[in-house]
């Protein structure tokens, strides 16, 4: 069988077999696979161009693979100065080392550059990963973003209607601005794509540096109150719901608790000082824009007047999309462009 594909198309790759088992990345695998490392029913083989079943013996280094782990998600408060790689030329700390160290062996779902925060989701299986980072997936990025400067309509409306950077085309944004203080200003920006520094680039090139960046929903993944440093795993039920899973790929057991904290005891410093505001949406569910402030009435609010901002703890909106079930996290390859 050495370097050699079956007959069959039956079955899937040998390198995405052993990604699902939790033994490598698919690119480690095809590594593990060159190096003659990896063998299939006794037998060593020396290419990735190979299909196997269920019913083949899959081993490396002489040790038989388990079955393949359930798809699972996990929900992580990327903190500035984090950079999102296994391992960073610099020495510069990354997220996977800060991840609990109980965690499976997981890759993240695009990237959040050094001085990026919010955001960032988990996986355990490259075929989700690759699925999520798609374009194609119509997922809206959704990010609130500090810029220098006093942007107006006609100051966005480059990013609004597309622009092309350096040969680069870059999709039409949805851009709002919340409001100015002092010389920033805070905007809302939503974009269907994930290239490199994409939301940095669009705003520079109008003009505005952005100072300040932070992710708050990825699709219908929400960072909700997250705590920085913190991760949370995505219910198998909510998994299967949002990617269209069989029962079976997502089996993960149902958890709850809070989030698991990482190892970072103090979260690297943001640079800036204000915040973006307090959001108030459950995490998982779509997001939506703060209800218009209301005339009160004798003892505060006009009755069926909504109420100020965004809702308390408490009041919370709750969706199919709701919390996650919490679980921990661990170390990955790395991911592709960053914004």
């Amino acid at each position: 069988m050495s370097g050699k594909s079956p007959p069959s198309p039956d079955g899937e790759r040998i390198a995405k077999v052993l990604a699902r088992a939790g033994v490598a990345s698919r690119r480690e695998a095809e590594r593990l696979i060159a190096a003659g490392r990896v063998s299939v029913n006794g037998k060593r083989i020396e290419r990735a161009a190979l299909n196997v079943t269920e019913a083949d013996r899959v081993a490396v280094d002489g040790r038989e693979i388990g079955a393949p782990d359930p798809v699972r998600l996990w929900l992580y408060h990327k903190p500035a100065g984090l950079v999102t790689t296994t391992k960073d030329e610099q020495g510069r700390p990354t997220v996977f080392d800060e991840l609990p160290e109980e965690m499976p062996r997981v890759m993240s779902v695009g990237r959040l550059d050094l001085n990026s925060e919010g955001l960032l989701l988990l996986t355990n299986d490259g075929a989700v990963k690759r699925r999520l980072e798609l374009p194609a997936t119509g997922w809206t990025r959704r990010y609130r973003v500090r810029v220098k400067g006093r942007p107006t309509d006609d100051t966005l409306a480059p990013l609004r209607a597309g622009l092309t950077l350096d040969g680069e085309r870059f999709q039409p944004m949805t851009v709002r601005i919340d409001r100015q203080t002092g010389a920033n200003a805070w905007l809302t920006v939503s974009l269907r794509e994930g290239k490199k520094r994409e939301v940095r680039r669009a705003l520079e090139a109008v003009g505005l540096p952005v100072n300040r960046l932070i992710r708050v929903s990825y699709g219908p993944f929400q960072l909700g109150e997250l705590k920085p440093g913190a991760v949370e795993e995505v219910k198998p039920r909510i998994l299967r719901d949002q990617l269209g899973l069989a029962p079976e790929a997502a089996g993960a057991p149902e958890k709850s608790g809070k989030p698991a904290r990482t190892r970072r005891r103090s979260a690297p410093q943001r640079r800036g000082g204000d915040g973006p505001g307090k959001g108030g949406q459950a995490k998982g569910a779509p997001a939506k824009s703060a209800p218009a402030k209301s005339g009160p009435g004798k003892g505060g609010q006009a009755k069926g007047a909504p109420g100020k901002g965004a809702p308390t703890k408490g009041a919370q909106a709750k969706s199919a999309h709701g919390k996650g079930a919490h679980g921990k996290g661990g170390r990955g390859p790395r991911g592709p462009g960053r914004t």
